[in-house]
């Protein structure tokens, strides 16, 4: 694969996260992901790239709809489709200069504090199932979660301390 896209996320305390993404033909996409499960999608102005060329609020079904479109769950019958349930799945990274860079992953609280479970984190080329509280976090972690929108959005809040 040719020039892999760079993905990146803000949270936005009180709305959900923004995801940010630049392809490889250097188009600025974002994805606003609202606390409420409805998304916002940004496509910014190849000229300008701090202006949005299109902007569409999806709500959830909409949303899941898209996703379905670009990667169809029905040719992978073992997905679990977890939109379906009240639930998402999304991936957080974890910052060089985090407040966790180096501590563990218990000491986040982010299960008790948010319900939501870490399932796997990605490190490097190596991918780390279901980590316990004694693992030890980098930065450059992804960690892969699972929970309600609104747990996920405050566990990218959590995982963002600097």
């Amino acid at each position: 694969m040719g020039g892999a896209a760079r993905v990146g996320h803000t949270p936005l305390p009180g709305i959900g996260v923004r995801y940010d993404l630049v392809t490889r033909e250097r188009r600025r996409l974002s994805v606003i992901a609202h606390l409420d499960g409805s998304r916002t999608l940004n496509v910014h102005r190849k000229d300008d790239p701090d202006d949005t060329a299109l902007c569409l609020r999806l709500n959830t079904e909409e949303a899941a709809a898209v996703v379905d479109a670009l990667l169809p769950s029905h040719h992978s019958p073992n997905l679990l489709a977890t939109a379906e349930l009240g639930l998402v799945a999304e991936r957080i990274e974890l910052s060089a200069t985090s407040h966790w860079n180096g501590r563990l992953l218990g000491d986040t609280r982010m299960r008790t504090e948010t319900g939501v479970s870490v399932v796997a984190v990605l490190r490097r080329a190596e991918a780390i199932p279901s980590p316990g509280p004694d693992f030890r976090l980098a930065g450059g972690d992804t960690l892969i979660v699972i929970g309600t929108r609104e747990g996920v959005g405050v566990a990218a809040e959590i995982l963002g301390r600097e």
